[in-house]
């Protein structure tokens, strides 16, 4: 199963009653078209002319977003070997990742 399916099963209907009071959710190009509230980059046509510099300085605003949110997951997991392949409940994952956030804080120094 490929990530929208997935996310429509999964995730897409909390996200939903997020952004109805006002919290999008940025996503990459797999999620195009996921509905209310998931904001994807805007496509360069295959044929068409190049994006205009609005849209591209979108998608670069969009993109220097997200890729904090991916960075601060890679260093989780990578870190934490653990959350890679867990099987505990969610209420536990949650609790083993708050953890390993603020361990991964102490140890670059970030927490004051």
């Amino acid at each position: 199963m490929n990530d929208l399916p997935a996310a429509r099963s999964h995730v897409l209907g909390a996200l939903y009653a997020f952004a109805a009071k006002g919290l999008p959710t940025l996503a990459d190009l797999g999620y195009e078209g996921a509905g209310i509230g998931i904001i994807t980059p805007i496509k360069q046509p295959a044929d068409g002319p190049p994006l205009a510099l609005d849209n591209r300085t979108l998608n670069t605003l969009q993109r220097g977003v997200r890729c904090l949110g991916e960075r601060g997951f890679a260093l989780l997991t990578q870190r934490w070997r653990l959350l890679q392949h867990i099987t505990a409940s969610p209420s536990k994952i949650g609790d083993i990742a708050r953890a390993a956030l603020v361990l991964t804080h102490v140890e670059h120094g970030r927490l004051t």
